[in-house]
């Protein structure tokens, strides 16, 4: 017991000479839990919060327009504007404007685009009411995009167009909600005239006057929310997601450190002193995983506490641990040790300090990528998602955001909990291994 305790003592004072390599132990990680969440928070906010820039020309001054300029008002995606300056802008001035950037969408509505509406419908229900014909035109049938028989080849017909002009650098997804937006629009508008134009038609030939325009509105009501347990009021946000990232991030990013000093003590000979003396490696194995455990729970408690008390004073959502702490101790155990076996491996195949410093940062920045640290693992494509289950990092995100996010026990973490616990086993007989065949 006396030589575990001096071997604790020794281990602990190689790790605070470097002061330098203490503070980036903690602030790196620190800095960049606060930075992420920060930044990622407009993707977790309601998006009513951060509305798209888009300028609305509407030449048409009719109901398409109107209904159009009025739908992408309410839709809480888009913030309209009309004018600029305090003057409306031309088609080419919208464009000019999109493209540097001060908007992020136009749109354009074209003149009579409503009129030209009108009578493409009057002209098709006419004809339905003749029996096909329009007046001499063509008696050819056809089907075209607006849902009804046009009687002429799509070709022919006069279709107002909806301009679009989008920002480069705009997503796709603003592009895909706006163009769903204005289409839906445009045949809501085309029906109700289609609906009027029919009621006008069969008001000539009932002698009972039938009204089949019929404003019914929103008949379903559409409530989104996150699934959770009834058990728990967790809402996922910024800092649900992005603390158990970067917790595991900063807890992997000892491997530099404890691999260097395992190296260095090889290098000036403090390590075949100590085999020399009544110590084993077991014992000097066992030290270091007491003191770095700590350092690693250290990293995980101060990520904890800036997730409840520091990322609040940004104005973004507090940090909530859920309602097993057990559950969260023992996840904490089990990703430290993950990290510490893997820098013991690291440490003992290794042959110098540049090897050491070069895999370990490296190898940790992939395993972290590849976990789902930088990206969402849900936005992977399915072969990097099949990968990320190899990740240790992801083992440990996964089990830190079902505590967080989903209010899991120990019951649903238990599958994290034993890969890292192997993962630990395994690296700890990597690190037997290179020991024997170096002192061999």
């Amino acid at each position: 017991m006396r030589n575990f305790i001096n071997l604790l003592r020794r281990d602990f004072l190689l790790l605070i000479r470097d002061v330098w390599g203490i503070v980036l132990l903690f602030l790196m990680p620190w800095a960049l839990a606060l930075m992420m969440t920060y930044l990622q928070d407009s993707t977790f906010r309601s998006i009513n919060e951060n509305r798209v820039a888009l300028y609305l020309l509407d030449s048409d001054r009719d109901s398409l327009g109107s209904m159009v300029g009025r739908h992408l008002s309410a839709s809480s995606i888009f913030e309209v504007s009309t004018e600029a300056g305090g003057h409306i802008l031309s088609e080419n001035e919208l464009e000019e404007a999109v493209s540097r950037g001060d908007y992020l969408i136009g749109v354009v509505i074209p003149e009579h685009a409503t009129a030209h509406l009108r009578a493409e419908v009057v002209r098709d229900v006419e004809k339905a009411f003749n029996g096909g014909e329009d007046g001499g035109g063509s008696e050819s049938e056809g089907s075209g995009e607006d849902g009804f028989g046009s009687g002429k080849p799509e070709s022919n017909r006069s279709r107002p167009e909806i301009k679009i002009f989008v920002d480069p650098k705009a997503k796709p997804s603003f592009r895909t909600s706006l163009i769903r937006a204005v289409r839906e629009n445009a045949l809501t508008i085309q029906n109700r005239l289609l609906l009027g134009e029919i009621t006008r038609q069969v008001n000539r030939i009932v002698p009972i006057p039938v009204n089949l325009d019929i404003d019914a509105g929103e008949l379903i009501a559409i409530n989104e929310s996150y699934a959770r347990p009834d058990k728990t009021k967790i809402i996922p946000n910024s800092t649900q997601h992005n603390v158990p990232a970067w917790s595991m991030f900063a807890i992997f990013f000892i491997v530099i450190s404890l691999a260097g000093n395992m190296i260095r003590e090889r290098e000036i000979g403090c390590f075949n002193r100590l085999m020399t003396m009544p110590c084993s490696f077991h014992l000097y194995i066992l030290s270091k995983v007491g003191v770095y455990l700590c350092v690693c729970l250290l990293q995980l408690t101060l990520m904890i506490l800036t997730g409840m008390y520091v990322i609040p004073l940004f104005g973004l959502p507090a940090l909530e641990l859920g309602h097993s702490l057990s559950a969260l101790l023992a996840m904490s155990v089990s990703s430290s040790l993950a990290a510490i076996g893997y820098g013991l491996a690291i440490g003992s195949v290794a042959r110098t300090n540049q090897q050491a410093s070069v895999f370990g940062a490296v190898s940790v920045v992939i395993l972290a990528a590849v976990g789902g640290v930088w990206i969402p693992t849900f936005v992977m494509p399915r072969l990097m998602q099949a990968m990320s289950n190899i990740s240790p990092l992801n083992w440990g995100l996964n089990g830190f955001n079902d505590i967080f996010v989903r209010d899991a026990g120990f019951r649903e973490i238990w599958p994290y909990l034993s890969a890292s616990l192997l993962f630990f086993a395994v690296a700890l007989i990597i690190s037997r291994h290179g020991n024997r065949k170096r002192r061999r």
